[in-house]
């Protein structure tokens, strides 16, 4: 008599009154608490279908190697063998564990005495610079704002300026009205390609255009920079010093600023001089923002900090390092706020006379551009990976709509009136139009010549791009 089951002599049978197999009763207890069946036929088996045999109690027959003494002796003597190679290669685990625990912990205290000393001398480093002051006559110039202490404020000077901008441009923000001989929908429905020029400086990406919009910034791979006249389609103002890639550029006037990849920001005067040198990033300066009074410059870079300049003194305002690498940045129309954007997909708002973060807005990606609307209460940023526009409410801190793209976006600017949105791209450039009426977003234009960057011509009738060859394409109606 057999277990189904198991194949064995069971030690306490047990038969199904419905299939009449025979089980060991613990395994068949078993099988029934999972699947509720016979084993064998498959029926429906509960433990009452269960009927208990009575018989003999089963002796097991020792195994046939354990029946004499020499194969007893055997046994014990291989199980000694495998218990004294275990303890044997315990030992030799035991001691490199020692041996490898002693050195993690001759490091860590190495270690620890190195930050401790590092820190020491950063603190003695700082009180010794806070006592320095630097003179009101000098330039500051190769990387003499290095030694400026680290303060997220502004003088109060420059703080006043703050004040007294967005005073200024808040009161006429709200009643300012479209210009009557602002561009519209339908007349940025027929702009097309009108002028392209040679590859003036490719592998940059920076584009930045006068009030006359006839003057072109441009900057390349190798630090090779220079302003373009469209009307003279030539190069007509060489600038010489970077070094490095050009990362951004601006004008302030008819000064040039650049920023490079070797951490250095370059202030040119009007006849193309090379004036100033910033060095206050130590890797990679990402991105550039003017503040609306025009007196202020902001950077951000790489290494996880931005800096701001006081450009009608030529120096350092102030060094703050965050948490993560910042890749751009602008200014609040107003000029009260300053947004940088990281490569965590976060969004820092700090309030510029403090220094303080005022909020913090989570998208989704590495930034690649974010641009403040002029009516003073949305932010439209980009991110490297996801094919889309989001607008953002500063006065909910909240989402306000997301604009679909056929591909990632590199820039984004609005117009004076605050009702388009140009955004550039692999894709090409696309101008989004919001109505106020409706309430609604439309898209009047889009046309494929692929751009890393984009800006509005006077009246918002003509765009120009720059291509990642260098190209400088204007964008007008027929």
């Amino acid at each position: 008599m057999l277990c189904a089951i198991s194949g064995e002599a069971p030690q306490v049978p047990v038969a199904s009154k419905k299939s009449g197999n025979v089980f060991e009763r613990r395994l068949i207890e078993a099988y029934l608490a999972e699947h509720g069946k016979d084993p064998v036929t498959g029926e429906e088996l509960t433990t009452d279908d269960l009927i208990e045999l009575k018989t003999a109690r089963i002796v097991r027959p020792r195994p046939p190697t354990l029946t004499s003494i020499p194969s007893l002796l055997s046994v014990f003597q291989n199980e000694w063998d495998a218990v004294a190679l275990e303890s044997s290669s315990l030992r030799q685990i035991l001691a490199q564990t020692r041996q490898e625990l002693s050195t993690a912990l001759y490091q860590h205290d190495a270690a620890v005495r190195v930050i401790a000393r590092l820190s020491q001398e950063r603190d003695e480093a700082r009180d010794a610079l806070s006592k320095l002051s630097v003179g009101s006559g000098g330039a500051v110039t190769n990387g003499d704002d290095r030694m400026l202490v680290d303060q997220p404020g502004l003088p109060e000077d420059m703080a006043a300026k703050v004040d007294a901008t967005q005073e200024r441009l808040s009161k006429t923000r709200r009643k300012r009205a479209v210009p009557d001989d602002w561009a519209t929908a339908e007349t940025l429905e027929t702009l097309a390609p009108a002028f392209t020029s040679l590859a003036l400086y490719p592998g940059g990406r920076s584009l930045a255009v006068d009030a006359t919009d006839d003057l072109v910034l441009l900057g390349g791979a190798n630090g090779e920079a220079g302003i373009y006249s469209i009307s003279q389609n030539r190069v007509t103002q060489p600038l010489e010093g970077a070094h490095g890639r050009i990362t951004d550029a601006l004008f302030r006037g008819r000064e040039a600023i650049l920023a490079t990849g070797a951490g250095e920001v370059l202030v040119f005067d009007d006849d193309g001089a090379l004036q100033t040198t910033f060095t206050a990033h130590a890797g990679e300066v990402t991105a550039l923002a003017l503040h609306p009074s025009g007196d202020m410059l902001a950077s951000v870079g790489s290494d996880k900090s931005y800096a701001w300049y006081d450009l009608w003194r030529r120096q350092s305002i102030t060094h703050v390092e965050t948490d993560s690498s910042l890749t751009t940045a602008a200014f609040h129309p107003d000029g009260h706020l300053f947004a940088a954007g990281t490569t965590r997909g976060q969004i820092h708002i700090f309030d510029v006379k403090t220094g303080v973060k005022a909020a913090t807005f989570d998208a989704s990606g590495a930034l690649t551009t974010i641009a403040f609307s002029e009516n003073g209460t949305w932010l439209a940023t980009a991110s490297d990976g996801p094919t889309t526009i989001t607008i953002w409410n500063l006065r909910t801190a909240a989402e306000l709509c997301t604009l679909e793209m056929s591909s990632v976006v590199a820039c984004l600017r609005w117009d004076y009136t605050g009702q388009f949105l140009a955004a550039a791209g692999s894709h090409g450039v696309t101008v989004h139009a919001y109505s106020k009426a409706s309430k609604e977003w439309s898209q009047p234009l889009q046309v494929a010549v692929p751009a890393l960057a984009v800006e509005w011509g006077a009246r918002a009738s003509s765009l120009i791009t720059r291509g990642g060859d260098g190209t400088v394409t204007v964008l007008k109606a027929p």
